[in-house]
C-alpha cells in the first residue's frame, strides 16, 4: 500500500531523469517540484497583494503652478491721522511680506472734519521732494554726525534719514527731529508735525498670494528687526494715535452684482485713543468673493 502512494507521488515529478529508452522519477524531484510549486503560488499572491495594496505616501508642498493672485479692493478713511504717516503693508503665511505698498494705492488728504485738502496722490510722488532734500544734504554736509549712533569713527548720517536709520540699528529712541541739524530742513519734520493735525482717505487695490494672510494701515515706517514686524512712529508713543477708522469699500476678487462681496462697506471702526495702533484685516486662501 505505501509503496503504491508513493509511486502515485512520484507522478509529481517534473524533472524525471531521462535514461537512453524511459524516465525515472523519484520521491525527491517530487519533493521538489511540489515545494517549487508552493513557493511560487506563495510569491505571486504576495506579489497581487502588493499590487492591489497601494503604499501612500503624504506630502504637502506650496503649488507653484498657479499665478493667479487675489485682488482686494479698498477704499478706507482714517480721520485722525495724516496720510504722510500711514503706510500699508501685506503680508501672508507663506512668509512674503510688502512694505509700504505704493503700487495702485491712492491718498488723499483730509482735514480733521473730514474735507479733501487736495487731490489723491500717489504714495511714489510723496516722496520725490525728499529725494531732491536729500541730494541737496549731501552737497551741503561732508560728513554729518550722527548723534552718538555710529558704530564707528568713519560713519557719517548726510540726511534725516540716515540719522533714523543709525538711531533704528541701535535701537535708540530718537530725539525731537528739530534738534537734529539734517532733519530741519526735511520733510520728515514736516510730516511728524502733521501727524496728528489731519486725515486721510486711502484707496486702491493690491494682489496677494492665494494663501492665508492680513494686510495692516498703520502709522510710521514699517520694518523688520530679527524677523520682527515693528513700526517707527518716532517722535510719537504709539499710544497718541487714534486709528478710528470708515471702512466706505472692502472687497475681494471680482464684484459680483448677484451677491453681497462687500458686507463691511460703510462699517465704522472706533478706536479709543491710546489702544488701537493699526487697522488689521485678514484674508483666507479661499476668498472666492
Amino acid at each position: 500500500m505505501s509503496s503504491q502512494l508513493i509511486n502515485k507521488f512520484k507522478q509529481f515529478d517534473a524533472y524525471a531523469k531521462t535514461l537512453e529508452d524511459f524516465k525515472v522519477k523519484t520521491a525527491t524531484g517530487a519533493t521538489i517540484t511540489v515545494v517549487g510549486v508552493c513557493l511560487m503560488i506563495l510569491l505571486f499572491l504576495s506579489e497581487l497583494y502588493t499590487y492591489m495594496s497601494p503604499n501612500i505616501s503624504e506630502e504637502l508642498f506650496v503649488d507653484t503652478s498657479r499665478g493667479h493672485k487675489l485682488r482686494i479692493n479698498f477704499d478706507i478713511i482714517v480721520p485722525s491721522i495724516s496720510c504722510s504717516y500711514l503706510v500699508l503693508d501685506a503680508m501672508d503665511s507663506s512668509g512674503e511680506q510688502h512694505l509700504q505698498m505704493d503700487h495702485n494705492i491712492h491718498k488723499r488728504r483730509l482735514d480733521l472734519q473730514g474735507n479733501p485738502i487736495e487731490e489723491p496722490k500717489k504714495e511714489e510722488m510723496l516722496f520725490s521732494s525728499t529725494v531732491k532734500q536729500n541730494a541737496s544734504d549731501l552737497a551741503k554736509y561732508t560728513c554729518g554726525s550722527c548723534y552718538g549712533a555710529a558704530f564707528n569713527d568713519s560713519q557719517c548720517c548726510n540726511t534725516c534719514e540716515e540719522v533714523k536709520e543709525a538711531y533704528r540699528l541701535r535701537r535708540w529712541a530718537l530725539p525731537d527731529l528739530a534738534t537734529i541739524e539734517q532733519c530741519k530742513d526735511d520733510e520728515s519734520l514736516e510730516t511728524a508735525n502733521l501727524a496728528l493735525k489731519e486725515g486721510c482717505q486711502i484707496y486702491g487695490y493690491m494682489k496677494v498670494n492665494r494663501v492665508g494672510g492680513s494686510f495692516h494701515i498703520a502709522p510710521g515706517k514699517s520694518f523688520t528687526i530679527n524677523h520682527v514686524h515693528v513700526h517707527d512712529v518716532q517722535p510719537y508713543s504709539s499710544s497718541a494715535f487714534n486709528t478710528t477708522h470708515i471702512i466706505q469699500h472692502l472687497s475681494f476678487g471680482s464684484d459680483i452684482k448677484s451677491a453681497n462681496t462687500a458686507p463691511l462697506d460703510g462699517v465704522t471702526g472706533l478706536a479709543k485713543e491710546g489702544k488701537s495702533k493699526c487697522l488689521e484685516f485678514c484674508y483666507l486662501k479661499n476668498s472666492k468673493t
